[in-house]
């Protein structure tokens, strides 16, 4: 029996393969008449440590992120998925989607097999790899 999903969270962080999960993402929620939540994470440790710097640089970064989930929920619409909500968060990309997945009763979860980070994948890991072995629902990676 295949299981229909209500509540969906993909992550975007623009990266190819980001791009590719949103697409998979919209297709699930039509298809199970799903909410589709697209959120995407600022990394805080790529930010400046400066306090003056750091708020600038975030608020900047924040609305920039805010334009392309807008442009993210148009292209939904135009897909027919009208039941989409874009979320920005602070701080760790991993851990923000754990925390989002159990705080939102999401029951999958999209996202990429890597991101813009993907050059420091071999030194702090992959994010794809700690959501898939942390999180509360199904998972699935696109490539």
């Amino acid at each position: 029996m295949v299981s229909r999903h209500k509540n969906i969270l993909v992550a975007v962080d623009g990266s190819q393969h980001s791009e590719q999960a949103f697409d998979e993402a919209v297709e699930a929620a039509k298809r199970d008449d799903a909410k589709l939540n697209v959120i995407s994470i600022i990394n805080d440790s790529e930010l400046s440590t400066s306090a003056f710097s750091f708020s600038k640089i975030y608020a900047a970064e924040k609305e920039q992120v805010e334009k392309e989930l807008l442009k993210k929920i148009h292209d939904a619409a135009n897909k027919e998925l009208d039941n989409i909500e874009p979320f920005v968060e602070l701080g760790s990309p991993k851990e923000k989607i754990i925390e989002f997945a159990k705080d939102n009763e999401i029951d999958l979860i999209f996202l990429g097999a890597t991101g813009k980070g993907e050059i420091r994948l071999a030194r702090i890991g992959s994010t794809a790899a700690y959501v898939v072995n942390h999180a509360p629902c199904s998972v699935t990676v696109i490539r």
